[in-house]
């Protein structure tokens, strides 16, 4: 890795200064070994990152392509060696995540502004958007997400596992009656949380049955699913974390318990290069925390409502 490590550092520098001799004298080295150094990083990624001419050195199209990516690879391990160096508590640098614009069942902004208060010298950009994220196309550190997602050069990280629940509001279902098996699903509004999409898969003793449901609201925001469920416009499959103290109330009924609606994953996309940062590695940590806390109040809170 050092080795590698050098031979990026010298091509950096030629492509700064558009000279061996230059770069070398920026590095303290002879101008023979960062010609060395960049011919070895060009012969280990099986390409040619620099034109030579008598008067000047210039980057190819595909050198053009790889300064950024080199860039952001030395600046992360550079990042990475002074963390290791540092004190947990003297965590610095930019952390940039997203996360989706429903409500969580965690508070978000609670927890951020902790991790800003014990580490002051990291600065936080956070962006709530509803729809999947690629964060090495869109730069970002950390993705809070629960969809499917297959991303080249992209780690998934879980957090916490849901529990999901169908359920009702009993003004819908007196209105429009109780379903007895998943297939009466058909017959009945159901509100569709567009991500997971209107196919529905529940398991039970006599094997997994997936139903195709008639969406009477589509919608990308979670809130709106759980506001809509308690409004009376349907039946839906919710977190159960998140619906607890409402199942408890009897504000929202359990629909055909016997059957288990499959587990949803909560999940941190984050860059491969940017995994082992201490920073990224401090905010998941303190993510699964706080999932983990959130899913040990529920059942609480419902015992109380």
């Amino acid at each position: 890795m050092a080795d590698s490590l050098l031979n990026m550092k010298a091509f950096l520098a030629t492509a700064r200064t558009g000279s061996f001799s230059e770069a070398g004298r920026q590095l303290g080295v002879a101008p023979s070994v960062i010609t060395k150094r960049v011919g070895q990083l060009e012969w280990s990624l099986k390409t040619t990152l620099l034109r030579r001419s008598t008067r000047r050195l210039a980057l190819t199209e595909i050198g053009e392509r790889y300064l950024d990516v080199i860039r952001q690879i030395v600046r992360d391990y550079d990042e990475m060696a002074k963390g290791i160096m540092r004190s947990p508590n003297e965590l610095e640098g930019q952390l940039r995540i997203k996360a989706p614009a429903s409500p969580m069942v965690i508070n978000l902004a609670q927890l951020l502004s902790s991790f800003q208060i014990r580490y002051p010298r990291v600065t936080l950009d956070a962006v709530l958007v509803d729809r999947t994220v690629n964060p090495v196309e869109e730069g970002f550190d950390i993705v809070l997400t629960m969809m499917p997602s297959s991303f080249d050069g992209v780690l998934e990280e879980p957090l916490h596992v849901f529990e999901r629940v169908l359920c009702a509001a009993p003004s819908y279902l007196a209105r429009r009656g109780q379903p007895r098996h998943a297939r009466d699903l058909v017959n009945h509004d159901c509100i569709v949380f567009s991500p997971i999409g209107p196919s529905w898969t529940f398991e039970g003793r006599n094997g997994v049955t997936t139903v195709t449901v008639r969406p009477h609201l589509v919608t990308n925001n979670g809130a709106l699913v759980i506001d809509s469920l308690c409004a009376g416009s349907g039946i839906a499959i919710a977190s159960r974390t998140a619906v607890a103290d409402r199942l408890k109330s009897g504000a929202l009924v359990e629909l055909l318990p016997e059957l288990q609606v499959p587990d949803l994953w909560v999940k941190a996309l984050v860059p491969a290069t940017r995994s082992n940062l201490a920073r990224v590695q401090t905010l998941l940590g303190s993510l699964r925390d706080a999932f983990r806390d959130a899913a040990a109040a529920a059942p609480a809170l419902a015992r109380e409502t």
